[in-house]
């Protein structure tokens, strides 16, 4: 997922992108209004942080701009505190509001409900690789082919690791992505939980378990989806 800042303050725009970056998230920056923009229609991305306070072009004017071609989710990200300026930015079209100073965990957690609201527009409702068939509106993963097809099996997080997967087919998904999304921050250090439900899928779902062709390791990172 690629996230645009806007925001005139230096060091929140340096604490935001290592932050969100380390989390696997993809970010680009502005520190005007008008300069956001400009990024918005070159990088189009999915999800916006906004400030309200910026130079040229303050946050309600770019979530009017950004609202006459977009319907990517808006976070405002504001020092100001009044319900005037709350209901302001979410009348002219963002999504959510949150208040400076902002802990990371209740804006990484602001971030995950919004990105929940849109599926990526890229994805496909059904994916198939090797004799594996996934459902993602449906929920269900089904192998084999004509009178041997057959359901598998998943537990609840099974799915959720699968299906986060899956729909960021051939992106990085860093370990503290995983963890954060589907345990909370309290367990971002808890890499064996993620190890295990991967070693699980890759046995339910891969060819030769030991030998994996579609969920891929990235040494030190995270996993990766692919289809070769």
């Amino acid at each position: 997922m690629k996230i645009l800042i806007a925001d005139d303050d230096t060091q929140m725009l340096r604490a935001l992108r290592v932050t969100l970056g380390a989390r696997g998230y993809g970010v680009v920056v502005a520190h005007d209004g008008r300069a956001a923009v400009n990024l918005a229609v070159e990088e189009r991305p999915d999800l916006y942080l906004l400030d309200l306070g910026m130079p040229h072009l303050d946050g309600i004017e770019v979530i009017h701009a950004l609202r006459g071609w977009t319907s990517a989710p808006i976070l405002v990200v504001s020092g100001r505190t009044g319900s005037f300026d709350t209901v302001d930015a979410l009348d002219a079209g963002a999504d959510d509001y949150v208040t400076k100073p902002f802990s990371i965990d209740e804006l990484l957690a602001r971030i995950r409900a919004l990105a929940r609201r849109v599926a990526p527009p890229e994805s496909d409702p059904v994916v198939t690789f090797a004799d594996v068939t996934i459902d993602l509106v449906a929920k269900s993963v089904s192998r084999g082919a004509g009178a041997g097809v057959h359901q598998v099996r998943l537990t609840p997080t099974e799915w959720r690791i699968l299906e986060l997967l899956v729909r960021n087919e051939g992106r990085l998904v860093t370990r503290q992505t995983l963890l954060t999304d589907i345990w909370g921050p309290a367990h971002v250090a808890d890499s064996g939980y993620v190890r295990l439900y991967i070693a699980q899928l890759r046995k339910k779902l891969e060819p030769d378990p030991a030998h994996p062709q579609h969920f891929l390791t990235e040494a030190g990172m995270g996993y990766r989806f692919v289809r070769p």
